[in-house]
């Protein structure tokens, strides 16, 4: 497909018509996209045996720590540990993992079957009724255990209308942080995650490289993500963000509310992500449409050295804010900054990701989390300079015994991004 401004019903109803304007991006793109098949088929999903890992590892790491159980809403960490996939509600959904036994499951009773649909592991399921109080249910299990003497850790997003019921229901229980444990088990990507994790980023990379050739002159920011986000779920990914910075907006990392164009000799910043399995994707490429300028040019290649200044930096044992210091000594020496001020990098080289796109720990000043084998990071050192654009490479990595490894393996040059 190649897009043409004139089209009609495309880019001459986008200034009234905005989504009527994407979708007839789509239709048009629709002969090429029916070209691109899904190469997530052979992926494999978390097992009932990995989940029981899961769970062993976390009771190992609550006797470390004292804790005698975990309390965790829907979201992520729940679904990590009990394949639960629910959505939060003021009706309380939660999982307890005591530090011994099976796991308890807490929900409302015309919502159990549903619950179980997806439920991984052992688990003794109660239900309460709406005129139940559910941390009354979790209480009396604890004191079932003996563990009610014991601190309960509460896993970092659980709300707080959750914590305080259960410090009713048992004034003298101590709560902690569980990040102790959940932290300690998530972090830590098995080979199974990590090769999710590469389904994902392999979708992504696949979806840029359909991507690229068809970004034509006229396309608006959203038209561009549309076609990525497309591309992305033809490709057999979920897709989870496609944006696309055009221009100026490129210089402010997560972009304007203004309408831009692309054009001869601007630039288009993205960063894209996607789910297979539930573990994500996220990267970012950037290039000019038409010639670079030297001076987009030269930032380019500084970002590309600010990627490798992180990766080489990126050791077993190494202190996670060290890698961020590391490019910003980089950096500083060309004149950016100093620290996160601009012209420069605004935000921390890296994050942690996973199940999430955004997970524990980040690369960041002043982290002193020690790098270990299974972590995985986005590796992202953009530069902006406000009022004219900005450049963002996004790679992600994992820990290996013998150091980092690429999930997506940067871009050469300006001339090839993807």
């Amino acid at each position: 497909m190649r897009f043409t401004p004139t089209r009609r019903g495309v880019l001459t109803a986008a200034a009234a018509f905005p989504m009527l304007a994407v979708a007839g991006v789509l239709r048009a793109a629709e002969p090429d996209l029916a070209g691109l098949k899904d190469i997530t088929t052979g992926a494999v999903p978390i097992g009932a045996a990995e989940r029981a890992a899961r769970v062993a590892r976390a009771q190992a790491l609550m006797r470390t720590n004292g804790i005698g159980a975990v309390l965790i809403e829907p979201g992520s960490s729940q679904t990590y540990f009990t394949g639960v996939r629910w959505s939060r509600s003021e009706r309380l959904t939660a999982a307890l993992i005591p530090v011994e036994g099976e796991a308890l499951i807490v929900t409302p009773f015309f919502e159990e079957p549903s619950v179980r649909e997806t439920l991984g592991i052992p688990a003794e399921v109660r239900v309460w009724q709406e005129d139940e109080d559910p941390l009354r249910l979790i209480a009396g299990f604890l004191k079932e255990r003996g563990l009610d003497r014991q601190p309960v850790g509460i896993e970092e997003t659980v709300r707080f209308f959750a914590s305080d019921g259960l410090r009713r229901a048992l004034p003298n229980v101590q709560l902690v942080s569980a990040n102790p444990v959940v932290r300690g088990c998530r972090m830590i990507k098995t080979p199974a995650e990590i090769a999710l994790m590469q389904q994902a980023t392999d979708v992504t990379v696949a979806a840029y490289r359909w991507l690229h050739p068809r970004v034509e002159k006229g396309m608006t920011g959203p038209q561009v993500g549309a076609l990525m986000t497309a591309a992305t779920r033809q490709l057999g990914g979920e897709p989870e963000f496609s944006m696309a910075l055009i221009g100026e907006a490129s210089a402010y990392p997560h972009g304007s509310r203004e309408v831009h164009r692309v054009g001869e000799g601007q630039v288009v910043l993205m960063d894209c992500g996607c789910t297979v399995q539930g573990y994500q994707s996220d990267v970012s490429r950037t290039w000019v449409h038409g010639s670079a300028t030297a001076e987009q040019r030269r930032v380019w290649d500084q970002v590309a050295q600010g990627q490798r200044v992180a990766l080489a930096a990126a050791t077993i044992g190494a202190l996670a804010g060290a890698i961020d210091d590391a490019v910003r000594r980089r950096y500083e020496s060309w004149g950016y900054g100093p620290r996160y001020k601009l012209p420069g990098t605004s935000h921390r080289t890296g994050h942690g990701i996973g199940m999430d796109g955004h997970e524990p720990i980040n690369l960041v000043h002043g982290e002193a989390t020690p790098l270990a084998a299974g972590m995985c990071f986005s590796n992202e050192p953009g530069i902006y300079l406000p009022g004219k654009f900005g450049v963002r490479l996004e790679d992600c990595f994992w820990m290996s015994g013998a150091g980092p490894r690429w999930f997506s393996t940067p871009p050469p040059s300006i001339e090839r991004p993807v």
